[in-house]
């Protein structure tokens, strides 16, 4: 019960590494907007404005941890914890989540017209198949000792393979 008003209440801590689209300008920000149901796509989630009768209201910060000129990898912290929430914000600020198919990552959104750059992209599609999202640290207060607990888990193969693959190709911009 403890742990789940520690949820309920938002004090556990949740963040996630994502390898998004484009380049960003600032090191770091918030992204604020309520989230609720696409109604052109029920099974996507969209944003609509702060303090809007449509949703629920989400907050995500990010920080950039490497740039690769048409990819950014990103830490996620999030604030609330709505359906699709890091889906949703990054594609309404215009860095929709690698391979991301629900949500329009999985085109060559930016980048070289050039045919190797365009097969470099396709194969990275086929190296991670799903979108580029990983659920990296969880941390809450422990119910009975009162002790914080972090639990951090480490990127799955295919989105580290995914990330080198990047490093080789662009040199690495912090």
């Amino acid at each position: 019960t403890k742990l789940g008003v520690q949820f309920f209440n938002k004090t556990t801590h949740r963040s996630y590494n994502a390898l998004v689209w484009g380049n960003f300008v600032e090191d770091d920000g918030r992204i604020e907007g309520n989230i609720g149901r696409d109604p052109k796509d029920r099974l996507r989630m969209t944003v609509f404005p702060p303090g809007s009768e449509i949703g629920k209201p989400a907050v995500t910060h990010y920080r950039v941890l490497q740039r690769f000129g048409y990819v950014t990898l990103v830490e996620c912290i999030l604030e609330t914890g709505r359906t699709h929430q890091i889906r949703a914000h990054m594609k309404h600020i215009g860095h929709p989540l690698f391979s991301d198919e629900r949500y329009g990552g999985n085109e060559i959104l930016r980048g070289e017209r050039c045919g190797t750059y365009q097969q470099f992209v396709r194969n990275c599609f086929k190296i991670c198949p799903r979108q580029a999202l990983h659920a990296k640290t969880l941390g809450f207060v422990h119910p009975k000792t009162g002790q914080q607990m972090d639990f951090t888990s480490e990127l799955p193969g295919d989105m580290q393979m995914l990330i080198e693959k990047w490093q080789k190709r662009v040199p690495v911009r912090e």
